[in-house]
């Protein structure tokens, strides 16, 4: 294959760089854009065969993944969602809290510790008139539940007005401040 485009002007390329001139007889190879493995611009150079030249890989490139990172403030907390956030998360504790209170109950009972203990209570407590104070009675399981169900709903009550009010504070500082700057990392 010869070229048949004739003669071509001199162009100024980037950097100062001249196209390849073409020698006669030879075929016609594209500028690269990288110089191969032996140096020459302009792909194989004479007496090289077609599939001599390998193309290597640059000494700056990556192998590892790149981890993308980005900055990002939060400038406003919405009081009302963080109500309703707060609001379910304290409901979930007080019947957490309530469901625990159940089970430690029985486990000590079936451990024998209120009778033990309320034993050792009514005798120190006792005269020859009454038998003192009866601890089993007063610990009895549905008054441990009741109390613990009152505390669970205080609980629920104070936590959603402290976070709804933590966020209305958040907002005035973040207003002075800025607000809370975090760094998300994404591994690609």
């Amino acid at each position: 294959m010869t070229d048949t485009r004739g003669h071509q002007p001199s162009y100024d390329m980037y950097g100062g760089e001249q196209p390849a001139r073409q020698q006669a007889g030879q075929p016609y190879h594209p500028p690269q854009a990288y110089p191969s493995p032996d140096g020459t611009h302009g792909g194989q150079g004479p007496g090289q065969q077609a599939g001599a030249a390998v193309r290597r890989p640059r000494t700056g490139a990556r192998t590892t993944p790149r981890t993308r990172k980005a900055r990002l403030r939060v400038a406003k907390a919405d009081p009302w969602s963080v109500m309703k956030v707060s609001f379910l998360l304290s409901i979930a504790l007080g019947v957490c809290t309530v469901v625990a209170a159940a089970v430690l109950w029985m486990v000590m009972d079936a451990m024998g510790v209120f009778s033990t203990v309320g034993g050792t209570i009514s005798e120190a407590t006792g005269s020859n008139e009454s038998n003192g104070f009866d601890l089993q009675s007063f610990l009895s399981l549905p008054r441990v539940l009741i109390f613990t169900s009152v505390i669970a709903v205080i609980d629920v009550v104070l936590a959603t007005a402290l976070a709804t009010l933590g966020a209305f504070i958040y907002n005035l500082s973040a207003g002075f401040v800025g607000g809370v700057e975090l760094t998300l990392a994404e591994d690609e």
